[in-house]
């Protein structure tokens, strides 16, 4: 148990990966580092597979780049509906970043939603949509009324629910993914053999999908409750 929690606390520290010589040094975080590099990849991997488009006679990739976009965009259009729709691109591009950040532990890197402030800084850039997103359907004397509904009295409640919200989706996907790491130490050490692989599996492959699901499902539930 001594060596679950030093590797527990491993995974809570975050490393410097390097400093930037300036102002003094300013120190860029490993979890910043790979974000960048799935950045990277996300952006010549898009510009690489939109090349070529035809409206006539499309090819296999063609075909299944839309079949995809398609799947994605009715998922969510049948959740935030017509007036939301303009926050669609950013569901998807979210979901795609937690899904490889989440899975890309197998390619030797540290996830870098393992990193609280990660998953801070995606829940908060979240609720300032959902926010704007409200202000930009009602106006902001409609938005703020709405603090105030069903009874004034209810306005205090409202607000904290809006403060509460970034911590929830923070802490939910932080704590799920760094959970799956406890459980899968733990099943290392009672069954080091053959009992681990189905279950790292389950929980660096299904559960890093589904965690990017509840996120970005969320997500999208609060945006319609806000543009209604």
């Amino acid at each position: 148990m001594g060596n679950l929690s030093e590797e527990l606390m491993e995974e809570l520290n975050c490393k410097i990966a390097f400093t930037i010589p300036v102002l003094g040094g300013i120190p860029v975080l490993e979890s910043v580092v790979v974000t960048w590099s799935i950045m990277a990849v996300m952006t010549v991997l898009a510009i690489c597979l939109v090349r070529d488009l035809r409206v006539e006679n499309p090819g296999k990739k063609q075909l299944f780049l839309e079949s995809a976009f398609t799947v994605a965009n009715d998922f969510f259009m049948d959740i935030v509906g017509e007036k939301g729709k303009r926050y669609i691109p950013y569901l998807i591009s979210t979901a795609i970043y937690i899904a490889i950040s989440n899975l890309i532990g197998y390619f030797g890197f540290k996830p870098p939603t393992k990193d609280l402030n990660v998953t801070a800084a995606l829940a908060l850039l979240s609720i300032f949509l959902i926010e704007y997103s409200g202000i930009h359907a009602k106006g902001v004397k409609r938005w703020l009324k709405g603090f105030a509904e069903p009874s004034p009295i209810m306005a205090p409640m409202n607000v904290l629910e809006v403060a509460i919200r970034p911590l929830s989706l923070c802490m939910r996907l932080f704590g799920n993914v760094l959970g799956s790491f406890v459980v899968m130490k733990l099943i290392e050490i009672l069954c080091p053999l053959v009992l681990p692989v189905p279950f790292s599996l389950y929980f660096d492959l299904f559960d890093g999908l589904i965690q990017t699901f509840v996120f970005v499902f969320l997500t999208a539930l609060f945006i319609k409750e806000a543009v209604e």
